[in-house]
């Protein structure tokens, strides 16, 4: 009768670790199957991936272009037209309540609103930026904008 207990792999099925190092009847010995000296008979002698066999490395040949500025603030831009189908009469714009109505991706990003489409409705505004075409739109819906410091 089969059980659990008593089950095992077919002969042949499992192949044993090669053991190293053990001697010259086992075939594997003196150096190990690493050959004479050199480096990949070290321990640690193995080289990165992108070594070049001490060439100039290719990241090193290719020529640098421009550079990036640590600087720059990245906005998050909004338009006027999303603005105005998402959010009622009265509400606060925030980068936190466009990150709950999944207008942008991050609730702490710096909000920019930018003045493509119109709007209707009287909203309160608090982002770091607003555009001048947007910013004639919202005061003339009524809509008040506190722009806060980056």
């Amino acid at each position: 009768m089969i059980e659990m207990s008593s089950l095992r792999p077919n002969s042949g099925a499992k192949k044993g670790k090669k053991r190293v190092g053990r001697g010259p009847g086992s075939g594997h010995g003196k150096t190990s199957c690493k050959g004479h000296k050199g480096q990949k008979a070290r321990s640690g002698g193995a080289k990165p991936v992108w070594f070049e066999g001490g060439q100039m490395p290719l990241y090193r040949r290719l020529p640098k272009r421009g550079f990036k500025n640590p600087f720059r603030i990245e906005h998050s831009e909004v338009n006027l037209d999303v603005i105005e189908k998402r959010f009622n009469s009265g509400e606060t714009v925030t980068s936190v309540t466009l990150f709950q109505k999944g207008i942008i991706k991050d609730a702490n990003a710096s909000v920019k609103v930018l003045g493509r489409g119109e709007i209707s409705k009287a909203l309160t505004f608090e982002v770091e930026k607003v555009s001048e075409s947007a910013k004639t739109k919202i005061e003339k819906a009524g809509g008040k904008i506190n722009v806060k410091e980056s």
